[in-house]
């Protein structure tokens, strides 16, 4: 097998991929903002070089390039995704983020509010798909509540990011998730099972250690505004997650629980049958760039395939792979590297996706395993970035009360989570019992 990828191993091929990658990584630096420049025209501009300096024909180069943009599972990602955005949109507009948010929020006492904002970003990122949204969405709250309470901004801050990326990570209908377990070809319940047991210990020990640091902390007794928000809102993302775990297809998951969201918000007076079909489409095209990356990143892949770059990354990367464990450490380092050149963690799966996937059949792992290993490192790393849009987020909602060093000294639950990844990967015992329990 190394023999053969040797052969067919072509270094130059990888130039457009990496022309893509640094254009985007260039365009962030430069403007001071990694999201400045949409990742799909970062994409084309690859796709520009590969055609100029890959030596195929063009009719050769154009036919590889559609077929891989139209791939079974690059189409079925695609799908995943616009029916993603379509539940988020449908159940945000029926006040579901708010009321989630609002309830968490006035049950929660003062003593336990780092605590309290894990919980409630984690139920939220998992059940919106997004870290990003949670922390819009809780992250103003939380440097009130450190202003008014005299809770560590550090610690709640720490506990938001935590909170956002458990669901990020987790999360079945989380781009990341979605990128994943398609790129590895297994069922986003099962990743999702496997994921469980690797979190799981992470964000109980994160709890546990969030109960007591707030516990301990001298704080004053504060009043909070909470606003009126209705319970039954909430019930479509309980409804997706249960459904899921049941082992519906992911395609009926959330198309029912995007009517089912719909019906809510049409008792409740929210939107009309017509704002509901705009509701969708806002939906469908929220999930515009990563769907457009998805499908280019696809055609550059396939290109860059049969050109030899895969294969030469291949060869390089099995040269230091000894055994099962350290082909699955590969993968993760891997997607983390891709991830600390372009701080988007979503990008950074759909680009070493095929990879990960080669190494996986060639080792005979746990295609399972495999896409939780990638998601969760992409997640880790992208949780600590400072360059990351969560932990802009977070700081820019802090406005200068906090920087990226205190930031990152409360991030528990990202190293709680690296640390039993670490396990899986290392301890035969912990392997077994994953294997025997999933």
């Amino acid at each position: 097998m190394k023999n053969s990828l040797k052969a067919n191993a072509n270094g130059w091929a990888l130039f457009p991929l990496l022309i893509f990658i640094f254009t985007f990584l260039g365009a962030g630096i430069f403007l001071n903002d990694f999201y400045a420049l949409s990742s799909p025209v970062a994409v084309l501009v690859g796709i520009v070089a590969a055609f100029i300096l890959l030596k195929q024909s063009y009719s050769s180069k154009i036919d590889t390039f559609i077929a891989g943009c139209g791939e079974s599972k690059i189409m079925t990602m695609c799908l995943i995704y616009l029916l993603a955005g379509a539940f988020a949109t449908v159940s945000k507009a029926t006040g579901g983020v708010d009321a989630v948010v609002n309830f968490g929020i006035s049950t929660v006492n003062v003593s336990y509010f780092p605590l309290g904002i894990f919980l409630i970003a984690a139920f939220l990122s998992t059940a919106t798909g997004t870290s990003v949204g949670a922390i819009v969405a809780i992250g103003p709250i939380a440097v009130r509540l450190a202003e008014t309470s005299g809770v560590s901004l550090p610690l709640l801050a720490g506990a938001l990011l935590g909170g956002s990326m458990f669901g990020d990570n987790l999360s079945m209908i989380s781009d990341t998730t979605i990128a994943a377990t398609q790129s590895l070809g297994c069922k986003l319940k099962d990743k999702f099972k496997i994921n469980l047991f690797i979190a799981l210990p992470a964000s109980v020990i994160t709890v546990l250690l969030l109960f007591y640091l707030g516990f301990n902390s001298e704080i004053a007794t504060t009043p909070i505004v909470v606003q009126d928000y209705n319970i039954w809102v909430i019930i479509p993302y309980l409804v997706v997650v249960i459904l899921a775990l049941l082992g519906l297809n992911v395609f009926s998951t959330l198309f029912f629980g995007t009517i089912l969201a719909g019906c809510i918000g049409f008792m409740n007076g929210d939107f009309t049958l017509l704002g509901f079909s705009q509701k969708i489409y806002e939906g469908f095209t929220s999930m515009t760039d990563i769907f457009l990356l998805s499908m280019l990143t696809g055609g550059l892949a396939a290109m860059v395939d049969k050109a030899g770059g895969i294969d030469f990354v291949l060869y390089h990367i099995k040269k230091t792979i000894k055994s099962k464990k350290s082909a699955q450490l590969g993968i993760g380092t891997l997607v983390g590297f891709a991830n600390l050149a372009i701080a988007n963690n979503t990008v950074s799966i759909v680009i070493t996706g095929g990879i990960a996937k080669e190494i996986n059949d060639e080792y005979n792992l746990d295609a399972r395993k495999t896409a939780t290993i990638l998601d969760i490192f992409s997640c880790v790393i992208q949780g600590i970035l400072p360059y990351g849009a969560q932990v802009l987020l977070i700081l820019s909602f802090a406005a200068g009360k906090l920087n990226f060093f205190d930031l990152f000294e409360n991030a528990w639950y990202h190293l709680f989570l690296l640390v039993f990844t670490l396990m899986a990967i290392y301890l035969p015992a912990w392997d077994k019992a994953i294997n025997k329990y999933i």
